[in-house]
């Protein structure tokens, strides 16, 4: 009897809960509990959402290089190498437009600059007032064309090289006035070593009327006696 109640003093006595710890506990406790990796488990971290390509069309240069595959620095280089190569013709480009608007329109030696200036003679010379009308209401136009425009109508004009090296300008255009209307023709030389252009002649051809030099006394220069130049249908001397 003695031994009997010694092994039942080993077993060990069922606890008695209570009903505060016979509570279960919270949903999310339980989650949490769930959620947690084992001991010992090794879990690899998320990469984040896969990038696109790279290619030499949708490069907008946010990647950093070190992060390129080798492909993709290929396509950067020649994304890159296309960029400067446009702005290398665009700066070609725009510096032929400045020199042709600076050699044609806005050098004092231009055609332009020229024709301004013989235009503004013809409308102060009280002889051409006599004759086309008041100075200011003057006008003058190029070649006849269908533009209405008389700005847009182009000044024939012709530039070469004597055998002596000297620059031959010719310049020829319409004037008219209130009174009447006329042409004027107009050659200047550049003679070899010189910076300047010279007047060769200048006048103005108002029909029914002795034409009127504004510059020089006779028209044929150095081609000669009764020799006339001819380039475009016009009588330059």
């Amino acid at each position: 009897m003695k031994l009997h109640s010694t092994a039942a003093g080993l077993i060990p006595r069922r606890a008695v809960l209570s009903p505060q710890t016979c509570q279960f506990a919270s949903p999310a406790a339980l989650r949490t509990f769930t959620t947690q990796p084992a001991l010992g488990s090794s879990s690899a971290p998320s990469s984040g959402p896969r990038r696109r390509a790279i290619t030499p069309f949708n490069d907008d240069g946010r990647v950093p290089w070190t992060q390129l595959s080798g492909a993709e620095k290929t396509a950067r280089a020649a994304q890159q190498t296309l960029n400067l190569g446009l702005m290398a013709v665009g700066l070609v480009l725009t510096g032929g437009v400045v020199y042709f608007l600076y050699t044609e329109v806005f050098s004092p030696d231009s055609k332009v600059a020229f024709y301004n200036r013989a235009v503004d003679r013809i409308r102060k010379d009280t002889r051409c007032i006599e004759l086309l009308g008041e100075g200011r209401s003057i006008s003058a136009h190029g070649e006849e064309t269908t533009n209405k425009w008389r700005r847009a109508r182009p000044i024939a004009s012709q530039t070469n090289l004597d055998s002596q090296g000297n620059e031959h300008l010719r310049v020829h255009f319409y004037v008219e006035g209130p009174k009447g209307h006329g042409t004027a023709n107009m050659h200047m030389v550049k003679y070899r070593g010189q910076e300047d252009f010279e007047y060769k002649y200048f006048f103005v051809d108002v029909p029914g009327h002795e034409r009127i030099y504004l510059e020089g006394g006779s028209p044929r220069g150095s081609s000669g006696p009764g020799k006339r130049g001819r380039l475009f249908g016009i009588n330059w001397s």
